[in-house]
């Protein structure tokens, strides 16, 4: 048996049943012992596989913990372990740490694409999230300001269809205990799949066009107008991002249409109608100043640093997955990341 402290030999009374011939280790129940390895010693290799590939993860377990275990066998593990996690992404416990947890109810949606056998496959991930509010500020201080921690956080997805991701949102806010979609804010980007399901799956849920995905088409824009780099464009940008952190999409797009007769160029009125395109359907998702006012959060940058930890461990170089493997390894992964690493142990070891 494999355990934490390397290899053990381990003797226990094996019985059968004389009826219908199967057997089993009753002790092994009362032990958390499954198959060859201890719970402890799933749980180390997990933890390891989740930060670097199998191979890497082999090494790191052989130099931060003693144990010697082959490429295969954490793998198998890993793998094995990601499957059971996405067959019940909320464990009995989630439900008591949501329900305990204070502040609002907030869920991030984003993807990132993954190298699979049958080509790029977007992967789809989502956070739900309770997140307490802070201190009420100013558009004037909206990167300055600092919010309190999620006290409750589910990272969750795999290469699913729009429509399965969207369901999931559903499914798995309703068995945290959330029975109203009204109660729930989803923050993302301009991405209209994204928006589309939380209009469909979360109706009547409060929707907020994530600060940072906007201010980036504002400086792109200015780019545009201005030229890369250019001292100019980024004093033009930073008046409009004041506009559109004060009135909204609505009111910078007024004064973007405002510019359009006096600009001389093509290629600035493009630039212009371009942003005002892609803000415009985004009018009732941009109320920062009142957002910033209650102390609540106006960006995405949870979802966004999850796509990142998972793209740097999915996205190595050769790096060629089937994609049932992708979602196991994105449940092991978001286990890791998403807050619920320490109790789902706790509660897997019994």
């Amino acid at each position: 048996m494999l355990t934490v402290v390397g290899h053990v030999r381990l003797n226990r009374p094996h019985v059968r049943c004389v009826g219908c011939g199967e057997s089993s280790f009753p002790a092994d129940a009362r032990l958390g012992l499954e198959g060859s390895a201890s719970v402890g010693a799933v749980r180390l290799m997990c933890r390891a596989a989740t930060a670097r590939s199998f191979r890497a993860a082999v090494e790191d377990l052989k130099e931060f913990c003693g144990l010697s275990v082959s490429v295969n066998t954490v793998r198998a593990v890993a793998q094995g372990e990601g499957r059971r996690l996405g067959a019940a992404p909320v464990d009995p416990s989630a439900g008591a740490a949501f329900a305990r947890a204070a502040g609002d109810v907030e869920l991030e949606a984003d993807g990132t694409m993954v190298n699979t056998l049958s080509g790029w496959r977007e992967l789809r991930l989502a956070a739900l999230t309770r997140r307490p509010r802070g201190p009420s500020a100013t558009p004037a201080q909206w990167d300055r300001r600092t919010l309190p921690a999620p006290s409750f956080r589910l990272a969750f997805g795999g290469i699913w269809s729009a429509d399965r991701f969207g369901s999931s949102w559903r499914r798995t806010a309703g068995r945290l205990g959330v029975a109203d979609p009204t109660a729930v804010t989803v923050l993302a980007d301009g991405a209209k799949w994204i928006w589309k399901q939380a209009a469909v799956k979360l109706p009547g849920a409060a929707g907020v066009l994530d600060v940072f995905h906007a201010c980036q088409h504002l400086f792109e824009c200015a780019d545009r107008i201005f030229g890369e780099g250019s001292a100019d464009g980024r004093r033009w940008a930073r008046a409009r991002r004041r506009t559109l952190l004060k009135a909204g999409a609505a009111g910078l797009c007024a004064q973007l249409r405002s510019e359009l007769p006096a600009a001389r160029s093509k290629r600035r009125r493009t630039a212009l109608t371009q942003l005002a395109a892609y803000l415009t359907p985004h009018a009732e998702r941009t109320d920062y100043r009142r957002r910033l006012a209650q102390g609540r959060s106006i960006g995405s940058g949870l979802i966004e640093g999850t796509c990142k930890t998972l793209g740097k461990r999915l996205k190595q170089t050769g790096a060629r997955w089937r994609v049932r493997n992708v979602d196991a390894m994105t449940a092991l992964c978001c286990l890791a990341c998403g807050g619920r690493w320490t109790d789902y142990w706790s509660a897997r070891a019994g």
